[in-house]
Order: structure tokens, then sequence, then C-alpha cells
């Protein structure tokens, strides 16, 4: 049987430590703050952070090429 919908693939945070200068968290404090005023919703900086991460790497398209690339060269090399 075919569906329209894939199998969704494994959705397991994975635990990163991240170390960040007291100015980062400071703004990173504020743009909880004003996320939680503008959508009503509270969200822990943590999650805000890995969202934030995640939109950024689908935004860069010079890295999107390279890993393209780097995954190519990869599969190539097997």
């Amino acid at each position: 049987m075919t569906l329209r919908l894939a199998p969704i693939p494994d959705r397991t945070p994975v635990k990163l430590t991240l170390a960040l200068d007291p100015e980062t968290h400071a703004v990173l404090t504020d743009y909880v703050a004003i996320y939680e005023e503008t959508y009503g919703q509270q969200e822990r900086a943590e999650t805000l952070a890995a969202a934030m991460i995640e939109s950024y790497l689908a935004s860069d398209a010079g890295f999107k090429r390279a890993r393209r690339a780097l995954h190519s060269t990869a599969s190539k090399g097997d």
C-alpha cells in the first residue's frame, strides 16, 4: 500500500550544550520576553534557540550547496 504521507523521520531530540557570552544570553532572554508578548505563549530559551538555529541553517543557501557537495562526494567514495 502506498500512502501520501511518508514515514515520519526520527524526531528524538539530541541534547547539545552551548556556552553563550553574557551579552548573547541577555539578548536571547529579551527575545524570549518579546516572543511571549507577541504570541501570548511562553517558550523556553532553549526551544527558541533551537528554532533559530534550524531557521538559520535552512536559509543559508551557500551552506546548503556545500552540504550537498559534501554528501555527494562522501557517497561517491563508498
